[in-house]
């Protein structure tokens, strides 16, 4: 059953070979070409001395690593990076052939995504959608996404309001709150990093160490799906990452009544701490500014869930009362919370 999933062919991606392996005619030339811009000096090279587009890059590779918890020592062991090039690409110092990636797109008019896509060409119609969506405002971009589902999602609204599912950052209490809420509910309780260990037969950090982040991605979807279509009615306990995975996020937007279990970052590491585990705080001296980086950029994510509860002012009763009572209350026009 797990097969598939223990498959991860590690492969480093050429974004020049991408480019030119789609020409035929004259390639070779162009590669030179290419092989000749690249040992200029940056400044006789358009764009080069652009270091806000290298800065934007390197905020985004550094948030996107934090979105998903990883470390850059981490994120280099998965990608074949090393990390003192990750350090270079995160301040805005990255290889110059970015800029020369990009300057190529300029001129063929494209998207630089549209060079570097990771599979087959999307159809046309994705691709006219997607720009069409882009031009929207972000209210509008909501009602969009709910019409979409609404039509063509195949939500039935009761059910999703039988599977409940918590969000939010280890330490929020979603393990003793989704206890809780399931009794009341006479519904089971199921948390679903114990549910992929299972599945996998090792631990968290063994799925990290033999598969890296992209296999227990993998599982995660994989054990979700197996919940979604096993259960009729459940409360699910996510990893605080889940949201990082724009699929898997979507999948359980769209089929479950999502809860954000908010705290504060203090109240997050002191809970961590009080159930035994030291290690936040072993061997990083900045692990509370890390800690108070990845909220930061999660909480856009997590406020897509349709309801939050803020768990550092509410003991534990109040909050699954009021859980309660919104499941109560009558579902509104719009499918999910924006």
């Amino acid at each position: 059953m797990c097969d598939s999933l223990i498959e991860t062919p590690k492969r480093k991606y050429n974004a020049y070979a991408a480019l030119l392996s789609r020409y035929d005619a004259g390639a070779e030339q162009r590669r030179s070409g290419l092989a000749m811009a690249e040992q200029l000096a940056p400044s006789s090279i358009p764009g080069a001395t652009d270091p806000g587009f290298l800065k934007l890059l390197g905020d985004r590779v550094r948030e996107a690593r934090a979105r998903r918890g990883m470390t850059r020592k981490i994120l280099a062991r998965d990608s074949g990076v090393s990390e003192r090039y990750l350090a270079q690409l995160e301040t805005g110092q990255g290889n110059i052939s970015i800029l020369l990636l990009r300057d190529i797109a300029h001129a063929l008019d494209v998207p630089i995504e549209a060079l570097v896509y990771d599979g087959a060409e999307p159809p046309i119609d994705l691709v006219h959608t997607t720009e069409f969506l882009r031009r929207l405002a972000i209210d509008e971009l909501a009602q969009a996404r709910n019409l979409l589902v609404e039509h063509f999602g195949g939500v039935d609204l009761a059910a999703r309001r039988g599977r409940v599912a918590l969000i939010g950052l280890r330490g929020a209490g979603k393990s003793s709150l989704g206890a809780t809420l399931a009794e009341r509910l006479e519904v089971p309780f199921l948390e679903l990093d114990r549910l992929i260990e299972q599945e996998s037969g090792v631990s968290l950090s063994a799925i990290f160490d033999l598969y890296g982040q992209s296999g227990f991605r993998r599982f995660e979807r994989r054990c979700l799906d197996d919940v979604i279509e096993r259960y009729p009615r459940f409360v699910l306990a996510t990893g605080g990452s889940l949201v990082s995975e724009p699929a898997t996020f979507e999948r359980l937007l769209t089929m479950c009544f999502t809860v954000w279990l908010r705290a504060s970052p203090e109240d997050h590491m002191q809970r961590v701490i009080a159930q035994g585990d030291m290690r936040p705080m072993a061997d990083n001296r900045e692990s509370m500014s890390d800690l108070q980086r990845i909220l930061a950029v999660r909480e856009p994510l997590y406020r897509k869930a349709d309801l939050t509860i803020d768990t550092s002012r509410q003991p534990l009763a109040q909050a699954a009362e009021a859980i309660l009572e919104s499941l109560r209350a009558p579902a509104s026009n719009g499918l999910l919370a924006q």
